[in-house]
């Protein structure tokens, strides 16, 4: 007999539910999460029972979990089980419940499950970025406690003239312990960031990916490297305009009758693969392969869907050189 399994993720506690091939619900309950509380409802399940979850909060512990002990991990896509499963009532034992009976019908909308290598490399390119983000806030503050005190140096701060010219400042006490205080944390975050460059230098030399990628304008190895992590296996798409839909690069349609209207990018998908494609497009939008059009949007609809556009073409671009590449292998 086949059965199915449906699991609604929660951060401290999960909801499973076990149902047969008629669609009767063999069990629902609410456990801690862990392998002792999950394998109490589901252990006794025959080997390769699938088993469904949505890609919510901190679900990689799952995966791990159902693919130890012989099951296979279906991932759910939320926004479009949400399109497809909309009900009256909704609560945890409904919600899994309806995982599992989208699962026995063939019905479930799938997001693709990484695997462990592509994860870990996710991770660490995303702690990076986030050490960044920390230290450019860091670093922030300090523009702002010398502005508040009508001080600037236009070339720069950070360098060993800069910290000579911010320590010859005559400043209060509380704002002179701020910027000592920041410069310390800056200091401490750098040498971080220097460890965490060195672990994105080695990864980036041994995948010959990254330097068909950096062929692109505006794209260097940690670039490149974002791409590959979250795009993961290129063959996945379609199509170029797959991808981009995918990285939520492409318009919005709303049409009724004759009438269609199209709206901006619709920001679904990877929130990183849209950040790092902009950043690059700050460079590349200067490139002669892609200045005209840039200069041309940026006439008719402004700077911001200008840049966006240029993010799209490199991705489309990206695909192409990814596509060939493992084409050509």
């Amino acid at each position: 007999m086949s059965v199915y399994v449906g699991i609604d993720v929660h951060r401290k506690r999960s909801q499973v539910a076990v149902i047969d091939q008629g669609g009767e619900v063999l069990a629902n309950r609410n456990v801690p999460n862990g392998v002792e509380p999950i394998l109490g409802v589901i252990g006794g399940l025959p080997s390769g029972t699938p088993a469904a979850f949505e890609a919510a909060f901190g679900w990689g512990w799952l995966v791990e979990l159902l693919e130890d002990y012989g099951f296979a991990p279906h991932l759910v896509h939320p926004l479009q089980c949400k399109a497809i499963a909309s009900a009256r009532l909704k609560n945890d034992k409904v919600d899994a419940a309806i995982l599992a009976q989208l699962l026995r019908a063939d019905l479930l909308p799938e997001a693709w499950i990484a695997p462990p290598a592509v994860r870990q490399l996710r991770a660490l390119l995303r702690h990076r970025a986030q050490l960044v983000r920390l230290r450019t806030l860091l670093r922030n503050r300090i523009h702002a406690v010398l502005a508040d005190h009508g001080h600037d140096r236009p070339a720069g701060y950070w360098s060993g003239p800069g910290r000579q010219w911010l320590a010859s400042l005559q400043l209060p006490a509380v704002s002179r312990e701020v910027i000592e205080d920041d410069l310390a944390l800056i200091d401490a975050l750098q040498q971080l960031i220097d460890r965490l460059d060195w672990e994105v230098h080695q990864h980036a030399r041994a995948d010959p990916r990254v330097k068909v990628l950096t062929q692109l304008p505006g794209v260097g190895p940690f670039t490149a490297l974002v791409l590959l992590a979250e795009i993961g296996d290129v063959s996945r798409f379609g199509s170029a305009r797959k991808l981009a839909a995918w990285a939520g690069l492409t318009l919005t349609v709303r049409g009724s009758d004759r009438t269609v209207r199209h709206g901006h990018i619709s920001k679904q998908g990877s929130a990183w693969v849209r950040w790092i494609l902009c950043e690059a497009a700050q460079t590349a939008k200067r490139h002669p392969q892609f200045a005209v059009s840039y200069q041309a949007i940026d006439r008719r609809r402004g700077k911001k869907i200008a840049t966006t556009a240029v993010a799209r073409k490199l991705l489309t671009r990206a695909y192409h050189l990814l596509s060939d590449a493992s084409t050509a292998r």
